[in-house]
């Protein structure tokens, strides 16, 4: 199993059910930021330990665009930014584009050199939905649905989001089940950040033979447990250095 709290956090879930269930109209364009300030000699900053931004934190939008749209992008473009003082190892910032099947397109930008986002949005043709903050951990998170030019606002109360993803795995042991974010999940992802890498090189778009998934994450999954404090940190220190 991949570690993917966010399978099992009921404003993500309540997100793709919000898509499933049409209201939006044929979800079309996908749109997220996911940014922060690190600090040098943050372990972030380190190729061989780190990975980069893209790694950090964008893959968490490109798992959002593929558990939203229910689909797998076929083709991939990207900018790479920022590679001078702190960032001599990895990015500063990745702009990147997927294409998706049925003229769908994800588009997002994760940054170690901006302020602190969290957000994505996903449009369709009769409404869209805003989920900011959408990938904190130590945060409520928060819908905007529009639809019909009316907007409404729900706010999800705090709570653990590490808990869920250890009693679910926990569960697939003793049931002998097959989690849902598997291995394959985190092979995807891995397989579209390195498309991504090399569309920045190159300049140019690099097209994608999916691999197609059976098993998406759904409100089935969604595990609740009171909120907890912010962890201490164990020698390591936070990306801004301010605690």
């Amino acid at each position: 199993m991949i570690g993917y709290r966010l399978h099992f956090e009921p404003a993500n879930l309540n997100a793709i059910k919000i898509v499933r269930s049409g209201q939006l109209g044929k979800p079309r364009i996908f749109n997220s930021t996911f940014t922060m300030q690190v600090e040098a000699g943050n372990i972030r900053l380190q190729k061989k330990l780190g990975g980069g931004s893209l790694y950090d934190i964008g893959i968490y939008c490109i798992n959002a665009a593929r558990y939203l749209f229910q689909a797998e992008p076929i083709a991939a473009q990207a900018l790479r930014v920022g590679q001078r003082g702190r960032f001599k190892e990895v990015e500063e910032a990745i702009s990147a584009i997927l294409h998706f099947p049925d003229e769908r397109v994800a588009a997002f930008t994760c940054s170690f050199g901006t302020a602190k986002t969290s957000a994505y949005e996903i449009i369709g043709g009769k409404g869209h939905l805003r989920v900011d903050p959408a990938y904190e951990y130590a945060d409520s998170l928060a819908h905007s649905l529009t639809l019909n030019q009316r907007t409404r606002h729900r706010r999800f109360a705090k709570h653990d989001q590490f808990a869920p993803e250890l009693l679910y795995f926990s569960d697939c042991i003793l049931n002998d089940r097959k989690p849902e974010p598997s291995g394959l999940e985190g092979l995807i992802d891995v397989r579209i950040i390195n498309a991504l890498y090399r569309a920045a090189e190159t300049g140019k778009r690099v097209d994608l033979v999916p691999i197609q998934r059976r098993q998406r994450p759904d409100r089935r999954q969604e595990i609740r447990r009171p909120a907890v404090k912010k962890p201490a940190l164990v020698h390591a220190s936070p990306p801004s250095g301010a605690r």
